[in-house]
């Protein structure tokens, strides 16, 4: 009896919950990623060179983090339902926005806005999932909706070079600014949605039952209990914590990779040959497609053996040295195929991080932790695109940065290996006037 309770509950777990995150995070990454797209003309349009075009791509990551721990914690206060629409509607009117740049200075600026306003929502969304979904269900549930990143990538490029191609001139505006209107306006919608459907707590699920409310209240109370993180802690206790530094340089690493390669990539797949906007942007497609394959393998994987680490290890490993061929390739179609390979697994590690990273504490504490490690983690994203802009402009290819890129992902397979995994020690409690 108590195993098909535990099944029900499940089920609506997934088909409520998991519709409307894959939704926000479908939004989230095409409004992070089109950039890459809107490149191909709008670079030309405006001026920009590839070290312009790199520092842009860099500079969301600046405002995301000086925002990050801040909109956690607000988050936590205030309730997911609240803050998530909050963060939806003002970063879709930004990234719309992104439309009307004129000059290097304002897209900077736009780019540095919509970090900013976009702050907490990935940290965020997992430590929601964290009050719904019992530990041994979580990295599925966490590759349910970061899989929409994959998706949102693979139907991105067509997407977007679609509406640059076919609404260029419309209204007097470039196809890359009716990209950005149209693209950016889905995000405003979703978080009026979310004021209406999302759901802040077990407690508030009218669509349980009363049997399945009373399992999933119990088994996530056992598992806080476990983990003794019902006690409110000292941010300073939290940032001592040497697995929040391991975390984060292991992501950190890795996002060097994840962005740094695919907000250029369509610029890599366009110096493989003479290809068109919409050529680009469904050759774009396979990468991410593929990735969706591996996050679905191998968070299955993960979630039946229990293991974390190795998997991690696994998917960064090969993706740095898939990347490394690419790099070294001569020929146009293996290079392509090697990228291909990439994308397999390098999407795959997302959801295994942050089910390990959730994994450590609840509550406020839980909040924190997450934030801060995606806080110091977002430097990768702040290097990678970068440093690949600069790397083209000083040797007019993409060599040299493909290595790069590659370098970080080996360092992020060896922290990965050899980082401490105990998720027994927390924290101590501390008096009110020093709770976060």
């Amino acid at each position: 009896m108590r195993d098909e309770i535990e099944q029900a509950t499940m089920r609506k777990l997934f088909r409520r919950l998991l519709p409307l995150l894959f939704a926000m995070m479908f939004v989230n990454y095409l409004d992070r990623i089109n950039i890459g797209f809107a490149s191909l003309d709008m670079n030309a349009d405006l001026g920009f060179g590839p070290s312009v075009f790199g520092f842009a791509g860099s500079i969301f990551f600046v405002g995301y983090m000086l925002l990050e721990v801040p909109s956690n914690l607000l988050l936590h206060r205030f309730g997911a339902r609240r803050w998530m629409a909050r963060i939806l509607i003002t970063w879709g009117a930004v990234a719309a926005g992104t439309a009307f740049v004129s000059n290097a200075y304002g897209f900077y600026a736009v780019r540095f806005l919509l970090g900013v306003m976009e702050a907490g929502f990935l940290p965020g969304v997992a430590v929601y999932l964290t009050q719904w979904f019992p530990e041994r269900y979580r990295a599925r549930a966490v590759g349910g909706y970061i899989i929409a990143g994959s998706f949102s990538a693979v139907l991105g490029g067509p997407i977007s070079t679609t509406l640059m191609t076919y609404a260029d001139g419309l209204g007097g505006l470039h196809g890359w600014q009716w990209m950005f209107l149209c693209e950016g306006a889905p995000a405003v919608v979703l978080g009026f949605l979310t004021l209406r459907w999302m759901t802040e707590k077990p407690a508030d699920a009218n669509w349980l039952a009363p049997a399945e409310k009373q399992w999933l209240e119990t088994t996530l109370a056992a598992e806080r209990e476990r983990l003794g993180t019902g006690t409110h802690v000292r941010f300073l206790e939290v940032a001592k914590d040497p697995r929040v530094w391991s975390l984060a340089a292991l992501f950190g690493c890795a996002l060097v990779g994840i962005y740094g390669l695919f907000l250029w990539l369509p610029q890599i797949i366009k110096g493989l040959g003479q290809l068109s906007n919409i050529e680009v942007g469904f050759l774009s497609a396979a990468p991410p497609l593929l990735g969706v394959l591996g996050t679905v393998i191998i968070s299955r994987s993960s979630d039946r053996t229990g293991d974390r680490k190795k998997h991690l290890a696994f998917v960064y490993g090969i993706s740095g040295l898939a990347i490394a061929g690419s790099a070294y390739a001569g020929n146009p179609i293996l290079a392509y195929a090697l990228l291909c390979l990439t994308g397999l697994f390098l999407y795959a590690g997302n959801p295994l991080f942050w089910s390990l990273a959730a994994s450590y504490r609840t509550g406020a504490a839980g909040a924190a932790t997450i934030a801060l490690i995606n806080t110091i983690a977002q430097l990768g994203g702040v290097i990678g695109p970068w440093t690949i802009g600069l790397v083209r402009h000083a040797t007019g290819n993409f060599t040299a940065a493909l290595l790069t890129i590659a370098a970080f992902l080996a360092v992020a397979t060896i922290i990965a290996l050899t980082m401490r995994e105990d998720r027994t020690t927390h924290v101590s409690a501390t008096p009110a006037s020093h709770r976060l």
